[in-house]
């Protein structure tokens, strides 16, 4: 049951992907301006050379084929194709191919998002419990003091007051670059400010209606220390509904890191992703949306999946 509920799920998102690329391949069209017209030495004849050299004098239409099938399409030599897992030349860095571009960028984005997830999880979770088990007294008002300062705190605005803190002020990190452990701080706190808030609040939420389960009463009346009452029983069933939301933010922290890795200076697919798109670079921008709605999509199923798991009283038929 639970490999046919997989593969109709992982089978929805081609339908999923489609429209998103469809979608972003239109409005990347219809915004003014080209690959090429912010090059001022670039004379009208060698812009219009260009464009049929990659194609960007056919059709919108014409063009998404070729971007999905490449040269079978009627594309150059070169031209790529997603559906080979081909995301072709990068119209900005010439010579160069947006999948080298992507490699060279994962690694850095997959571990900044890494390290702000576990950040997160490490920080957001035992905040929230302290909060829950200390119902209306001065850690829940601290704890929800945090919890809302963090939601309410744009991430930008965050690293601003980090680097001038422990930049300017103290002088005890880096601002920018990401070359050692002391370049990772600043961006990984900014990054992951308020999904810890996030994960607090939930879980805090989600250890309030715990406590005022009957199975809770009841061990507690049989005698069994607050301790193993919260270990065997609060925490365990209160962070089922927590980690379905565990997925989504992970996804996000892997994601979502646009601003932040341009704002540090991190060279990731993320700090890749804004520069494209000043420089109207096709390419990458349908990379980079494809590739980030790939993972959002499959992190939601594999969280589908680990739910199961987690909580017995849910079956997949």
């Amino acid at each position: 049951m639970v490999v046919a509920y997989i593969i109709r799920r992982i089978l929805w998102l081609l339908p999923v992907l489609f429209v998103v690329s469809v979608i972003t391949f239109v409005l990347m069209h219809s915004v003014p301006g080209g690959p090429w017209a912010q090059e001022k030495h670039v004379s009208a004849g060698a812009q219009a050379a260009l464009n049929a050299r990659y194609g960007l004098d056919k059709s919108v239409f014409q063009q998404y084929l070729i971007w999905l099938f490449g040269d079978l399409a009627g594309g150059a030599p070169g031209s790529g194709g997603v559906l080979r897992l081909d995301f072709g030349p990068s119209y900005r860095y010439i010579g160069r191919t947006v999948n080298s571009i992507l490699l060279d960028g994962a690694p850095k984005t997959i571990q900044l998002g890494i390290q702000a997830f576990i950040l997160a999880v490490v920080v957001g979770i035992p905040l929230g419990i302290i909060a829950a088990l200390n119902h209306n007294r001065w850690p829940d008002y601290v704890s929800t003091g945090i919890s809302m300062l963090g939601i309410a705190t744009p991430s930008f605005v965050l690293a601003v007051l980090l680097i001038l803190v422990f930049s300017v002020w103290l002088k005890w990190l880096p601002p920018l670059g990401w070359k050692g452990p002391d370049t990772w701080i600043l961006p990984t706190l900014a990054l992951a400010g308020y999904q810890i808030a996030q994960i607090s609040r939930y879980t805090r939420a989600s250890m309030l209606e715990v406590t005022r389960k009957d199975y809770v009463r009841t061990a507690l009346s049989k005698g069994i220390t607050q301790r193993l009452v919260v270990a065997r029983h609060m925490v365990r069933n209160a962070l089922i509904p927590v980690v379905t939301i565990l997925g989504p933010i992970f996804a996000n922290l892997v994601t979502g890191s646009f601003m932040i890795e341009y704002f540090f200076g991190v060279p990731g697919i993320g700090r890749n992703f804004v520069v494209s798109i000043g420089n109207r670079d096709y390419a990458m921008i349908m990379a980079v949306t494809v590739i980030y709605a790939a993972t959002v999509a499959f992190l939601n199923v594999v969280v589908d999946v680990m739910y199961a798991y987690i909580d017995p009283r849910i079956r997949y038929s």
